[in-house]
């Protein structure tokens, strides 16, 4: 019988563990007790955690496949393990853990019916396709995967015969061709961090004194990463095969942290935010999701009204500006009026039945904030908000790629609470406000 598990208390205690000096001694302890019942889970998740917060990585990834064969939910304990990490700021501890979970789940040795779970669809084809020929392009893939091109194009035509829209299963006979590299790591660019990742060209007093002394929050700049920050990430976007989640209408394509969006330049950006914005984020929200989105070259407007589960929502741009044809367009749609506390997630992230007619009793003010390359919008993540109509170029390069990065919880969200309430937050629009205009440069 597995003992008692929770990943929080275990979190702590192999901090605690390491902090002292007692590695060596809780790991034989720890060992001593899987020996004794193999079929106890918990020494196992204890002692994989503990060696990877002694960054023993080589030692942890053989206890999470041991662990894998336990069964099909033998790692639904992981993603808890992340955000006890991200809750106490470790971002290298989350970002290998994030890593690890990807690899167990989308790696080469993966279990091919765990992948097999997200069907195919002819946008996800496509990319793939596209991504394929241009990693090989860049000699990152072998002349050998033009058998696999080839294969994929077959699978791609015949769906797209049926529509746009059609989706099937991998394991369906016709498809078992790309199975060895469907939904596959088989390239992640390894993205360092770097000297610095936020640039000095905004100022980010200017920042939280906008986004705090207006409801309901929002503020956007431009300049936001360093040229070395956005290159690196901007490459890290085109070249990691990890654009798994293909639910999204419009052909859309994200990519969770959990499932391989996640590198050291990333968490990076992230524990930057927390530092550069104390007031406005700091330790009161940690980091709690991050994610990027493509989608191209064509995607009608509003048609992703949604609000997220997080306090605040930093969302930045990373696709040049000559890829997009319309520079009016391309961007984000924010209302001025939030998600009510009652609602649950799949009501205010997905229910536009609801959401629609919601804003328009409340008569929702929209303030859409055109595309730009290396632009960020700071904003309360729990307003409604949507992208705007993209009007980009075709080809795999030109897709447009936003990062979205998640802090805090909406129901501990302190700064503008209850804005669709009776209890409404007086003020002026911030984007009414000169926060909108660029800091002059800090050097």
């Amino acid at each position: 019988m597995d003992t008692p598990w929770e990943a929080g208390a275990v979190f702590a205690r192999t901090r605690a563990a390491v902090r002292a000096g007692r590695t060596e001694q809780e790991a034989h302890v720890l060992s001593n007790a899987l020996r004794a019942d193999p079929q106890d889970r918990a020494p196992r998740r204890e002692l994989a955690l503990l060696l990877a917060a002694s960054e023993r990585w080589d030692e942890v990834l053989p206890l999470l496949r041991d662990e894998l064969r336990t069964g099909a939910d033998a790692l639904a304990w992981a993603p808890d393990v992340l955000d006890s990490a991200l809750e106490h700021s470790d971002f290298s501890l989350a970002e290998r853990w994030a890593s690890l979970f990807a690899q167990l789940r989308w790696g080469t040795s993966s279990d091919p019916a765990a992948r097999s779970a997200v069907p195919l669809s002819v946008p996800k084809l496509r990319h793939d396709i596209d991504q394929m020929r241009y990693l090989q392009q860049l000699g990152l893939l072998g002349t050998e995967y033009s058998r696999v091109i080839g294969a994929y194009e077959a699978v791609h035509n015949r769906l797209a015969a049926k529509g746009p829209d059609t989706r099937e299963p991998l394991d369906s006979d016709a498809n078992r061709c790309i199975a060895d590299t469907y939904n596959r790591l088989l390239h992640v660019r390894d993205s360092p961090r770097v000297a610095r990742a936020l640039s000095r060209r905004w100022d980010p007093v200017t920042v939280e004194e906008q986004y705090l002394g207006n409801a309901p929050g929002v503020v956007y700049v431009d300049d936001f990463l360093t040229d070395e920050a956005l290159g690196e990430l901007h490459r890290f976007c085109l070249e990691s095969t990890v654009w798994f989640g293909n639910r999204y209408a419009h052909g859309r394509l994200g990519a969770l942290m959990q499932d391989g969006f996640s590198s050291p330049l990333l968490m990076q950006i992230a524990e930057e935010l927390r530092d550069a914005l104390p007031r406005l984020i700091g330790t009161r929200y940690p980091l709690r999701q991050m994610w990027g989105f493509k989608c191209g070259p064509r995607v009608p407007a509003d048609v992703t009204t949604h609000a997220d589960f997080a306090a605040v929502n930093v969302n930045f741009w990373v696709t040049p500006d000559s890829s997009n044809a319309d520079e009016r367009s391309g961007g984000l749609v924010v209302h001025d009026v939030d998600a009510p506390l009652s609602w649950g997630f799949d009501t205010y992230n997905g229910r536009q039945d609801l959401i629609r007619p919601f804003l328009q009793r409340r008569r929702a003010r929209r303030m859409t904030i055109p595309y730009r390359q290396n632009r960020a919008v700071i904003f309360n993540s729990d307003l409604f908000h949507a992208s705007d109509a993209v009007h980009f170029q075709p080809g795999y390069e030109h897709l447009r790629i936003n990062v979205t990065m998640l802090y805090g919880n909406r129901e501990k969200e302190t700064h503008h609470p209850l804005l669709s309430g009776p209890e409404a937050a007086a003020g002026r629009s911030a984007w009414r406000s000169a926060a909108f205009t660029r800091a002059k440069a800090r050097r």
